[in-house]
Parts: C-alpha cells; sequence; structure tokens
C-alpha cells in the first residue's frame, strides 16, 4: 500500500472555543498507481485531507502510513515523505520564483543534494513529461498563460520524481481547452508512468471522465468512496450535500424518464452516446 489513514481526525484550534473539526475518523487506503478523485463542497475537509498526505498537517489523533512506515514516528525522515508525495496546489503563481522555467523546475531536485548533471536531466525529463515546448524552457514562468504556469508547477514537482502526486484544482481559472489539455497531460502521465494521483476537483464531468475511484468528502467524512458509477448513482444525495452528478447522469435520466431504456449509470459522453445509440439501433429493428 501507498499510503494509509488509520483512524485520522483533525482539529483546528484545538482547546479553544473556536475549535473545528476539519476531518472525523477518516479511514482510507491509497493503492499504488490509482487515479483518485477527491470531491465535496468548500470545507468538506477535502485541502485539510491532502495536507496531512505529504505531512503539512499533523493529524490532531490517528496514524498515517507512507510505504508500511508510520510517518509520526519520532525518527521518520519528513524531508524524504514530501520528496515522493508531491503537491501543486490550486494556484500555480505560490509555486513559481525563479528566472526562468528551467531553473524553476531545477530547484526540487537541487535541494535533494544531486549532482548538477542529474538535477538537469531531472528537469529536462519533467518538463517533456508534462508537454511544454521547448523555447519555453528559459522564459520568464511568470510570462506564460495559465495552462502553462500549471504544466511547469506540476514539472516541478515531478522533478523529485515522487510516487505520488496530489493535485489540487488544477485547472481552476483555465478554459475549456486548457483544462482539457493538463487533464489529458495527467492521464497519459499516470498510465504510462503508474504514478499514484490524486485529483481535488469541483467539476463533476472531469472526475467523471479520467479517475478510476471518487472519494467524497462531507463534514470532514468520507461520505462515497467508489468508482464513478457508484458514486454518481447517488446524485440526489449528492445534490443534498451541495454536490451533483454530471450533466450526463441528468440527461440518461430524463431520457428514461420519457420512456426510453436507457442506462442512467452512465457518466462521461462517450458512455452515454454509446448507450444512446445501443437504444437508437435496438429500437429500429423491431
Amino acid at each position: 500500500m501507498s499510503i494509509i489513514l488509520d483512524h485520522v481526525n483533525y482539529v483546528y484550534g484545538a482547546d479553544t472555543p473556536l475549535a473545528v473539526h476539519a476531518l472525523n475518523d477518516v479511514c482510507l487506503k491509497i493503492p499504488d498507481g490509482q487515479f483518485i478523485g477527491i470531491i465535496g463542497h468548500t470545507g468538506s475537509g477535502k485541502s485539510t485531507l491532502m495536507q496531512h498526505m505529504n505531512g503539512l498537517i499533523r493529524a490532531t489523533d490517528g496514524h498515517i502510513y507512507f510505504n508500511g512506515e508510520d510517518i509520526y514516528d519520532k525518527d521518520y525522515d519528513m524531508k524524504k515523505l514530501r520528496s515522493k508525495v508531491g503537491l501543486v496546489f490550486q494556484y500555480p503563481e505560490h509555486q513559481l520564483f525563479e528566472i526562468d522555467v528551467f531553473s524553476d523546475v531545477c530547484f526540487g531536485p537541487k535541494n535533494l543534494g544531486l549532482d548538477k548533471k542529474e538535477v538537469k536531466l531531472r528537469a529536462y525529463d519533467a518538463l517533456k513529461k508534462v508537454g511544454l515546448p521547448d523555447e519555453l524552457f528559459y522564459q520568464s514562468p511568470f510570462e506564460l498563460s495559465g495552462g502553462q504556469k500549471r504544466r511547469v508547477a506540476i514539472a516541478g514537482v515531478l522533478a523529485m520524481k515522487p510516487e505520488v502526486l496530489i493535485l489540487d484544482e488544477p485547472t481552476a481559472g483555465l478554459d475549456p481547452k486548457g483544462r482539457d489539455e493538463i487533464l489529458q497531460q495527467i492521464k497519459k502521465l499516470q498510465t504510462e508512468t503508474g504514478l499514484t494521483i490524486l485529483l481535488v476537483s469541483h467539476s463533476m464531468e472531469d472526475v467523471a471522465e479520467y479517475v478510476d475511484r471518487i472519494i467524497v468528502m462531507n463534514k470532514g467524512s468520507v461520505m462515497y468512496d467508489d468508482t464513478p458509477r457508484e458514486v454518481f448513482k447517488h446524485y440526489k444525495e449528492l445534490e443534498e450535500v451541495g454536490l451533483a452528478a454530471p450533466q450526463v447522469t441528468y440527461i440518461m435520466h430524463e431520457l428514461k424518464a420519457r420512456g426510453a431504456d436507457v442506462d442512467v449509470d452512465a457518466t462521461t459522453i462517450e458512455e452515454a452516446a454509446e448507450e444512446i445509440a445501443r437504444v437508437w439501433k435496438q429500437n429500429n429493428q423491431k
């Protein structure tokens, strides 16, 4: 197992009148190689959960294990954990600061104490993996588009050669084309490298399209933890906690209500198109 959360609790402002229970008895297993979506309304505990996984926040109670080691053991190397569990924040401007793109991506591996040749090789490899054109390598990161900045921020974490990559709203503020490009690149990266990826997103369409598993957070607890198809069967319950299902789910239910014998559990446009085509063909053969 890559990461195990064992009855993890976290309280902001513990022992004060303003205490807030941000995580409630969270138990999760994150195996190697999965692409996982984390969804939940604002304040549900998504970001707090993510920051526990690479040790930025310490649990008030419970244990977290990475590759079989308790990260709260007194002699555990937290620096090693953060090089293996990489976190890309929502706004890439918060992670970019060097004079040019290549120098920025070199920063992480350089801090690992690697020699110059290895640092440059890692930076080059990471930038190629995120699909950034060579002609942008020596531009200021602050002159790039929003989507390009996201790629550089992701490359900076990839250069550390993590085993787990956590992405907090990586498409926030991007236009539809930029959003699709980033997500397709992330999916390609996960498929080709076997990275464990956790994607925090508010877009139900995005998680339905790309992830293998969805964890739904609500009031600091895990509400659902299953495949997209199974999670979105509970669209009514999701609506009650301020979420929704992909638009496809509502379309399929409407078609069913109007008499079409379709599978209402389709969650992506491709699945819906195949299902509608199947029913159309079936009806025309009668």
